[in-house]
């Protein structure tokens, strides 16, 4: 169970990932005998929100303080906290060098930067509600107006940038 979105996630004990998706070479009879598939139920991350949802992209940069400083591109991250906001100050700057249109800029780094497994989608987060996120990235979230992005905001999970996108 995500401890920021409150649903069930799969998470591949060999490869050290973690998807919102069942992994496609599951059927549905082994996905129902896993272990927590109480949890699961139809549309269960978009449920979990009620009322008003946003939708939104993020770039993560972990750091050794992280909650789980491990991701997809580096499986020990010891990076300080400083380092890891000058490394998405970068980031911000090529976005922002793309103003007005740059949104393609900033998945584009989020695929090929971000230390989100959301890095497969251009760090599309998709649709989610209150109470999903951790606080203060869902404060910064709500607050954009589609179209913008966030300056640094730091969670748990790492510092973040983040581009409301509906």
């Amino acid at each position: 169970m995500s401890n920021s979105r409150r649903v069930p996630y799969f998470f591949n004990s060999d490869t050290k990932t973690s998807s919102w998706d069942p992994p496609e070479d599951l059927t549905d009879e082994q996905i129902s005998k896993l272990p927590g598939n109480h949890f699961l139920k139809p549309d269960a991350a978009r449920d979990a929100g009620q009322g008003e949802k946003v939708r939104a992209s993020h770039l993560l940069v972990k750091h050794r303080d992280s909650r789980r400083p491990a991701s997809w591109k580096d499986s020990n991250i010891t990076r300080t906290q400083e380092e890891a906001i000058e490394i998405l100050q970068e980031y911000e700057a090529q976005i922002k060098a793309t103003e007005p249109n740059f949104a393609d800029k900033f998945a584009e780094l989020a695929a090929k930067e971000s230390d989100c497994s959301s890095h497969e989608k251009g760090g599309d987060l998709g649709w989610f509600g209150r109470n999903q996120m951790q606080k203060p990235f869902e404060d910064a979230a709500f607050a954009l107006e589609v179209g913008k992005m966030s300056g640094i905001i730091t969670t748990d999970s790492g510092v973040h940038l983040i581009l409301r996108t509906g």
